[in-house]
């Protein structure tokens, strides 16, 4: 996998990059502007993600979005950032980004989130997105909401894959995985959290 982290602030880029680069993914470059992520894309060939800082020189708002979508050829492009409301994560999502990444997320969260946007997934912290702040143990993807939302309805991970067009064995997956971000010890109990929090 090849990952671009475009950021000015050094230490956030390299910290994002070393990271990335520690958890085996094969390739992750830096740049701190958008004219040398899109440079670097045209003639690098496309990355198969890259993480473009939404504050960032050359950007002018989801203009740069626009832009790298084009240099990447299509591929997985999300934002990142520390500063933007949760409207300007939507207007991104709705602009075509793969994803909006807070900079507060939990070094483990971004991997999970970097894997699976490379995969064509879409990701947005749920608790952000819904105006509670984001945290570590409460990011769920939207693919997990439709997860959580399948077992509150008492479906099999066979049903729910049928209804999203999954396989089982990535079902099994994400609820997993949404179920230890509830800090639930079941399917049965993430359902139970889901309802107490208004989450469904």
């Amino acid at each position: 996998m090849r990952i671009l982290v475009a950021d000015d602030h050094d230490l956030v880029r390299e910290t994002i990059a070393a990271f990335l680069s520690a958890a085996d993914i094969a390739e992750v470059r830096g740049v701190a502007t958008l004219d040398a992520a899109v440079a670097l894309a045209e003639e690098s060939g496309s990355f198969d993600l890259v993480l473009l800082d939404y504050d960032m020189p050359g950007m002018r708002g989801l203009e740069g979005l626009a832009r790298m979508r084009v240099a990447n050829n299509g591929r997985p492009v999300a934002i990142l950032s520390g500063t933007a409301t949760r409207e300007v994560a939507e207007a991104a999502l709705e602009a075509g980004a793969q994803g909006f990444i807070p900079k507060t997320l939990a070094a483990r969260s971004l991997l999970t989130a970097a894997r699976f946007m490379a995969a064509g997934e879409i990701y947005a912290p749920f608790d952000f997105m819904n105006g509670r702040g984001e945290t570590a143990d409460e990011t769920l993807t939207r693919r997990e909401y439709d997860m959580l939302r399948g077992i509150c309805e008492g479906k099999s991970n066979k049903e729910i894959a049928r209804d999203h067009d999954l396989q089982e064995v990535t079902v099994k997956l994400h609820v997993k995985t949404l179920t230890r971000k509830l800090g639930a010890r079941n399917r049965t109990q993430a359902a139970m959290i889901a309802r107490d929090r208004g989450l469904v």
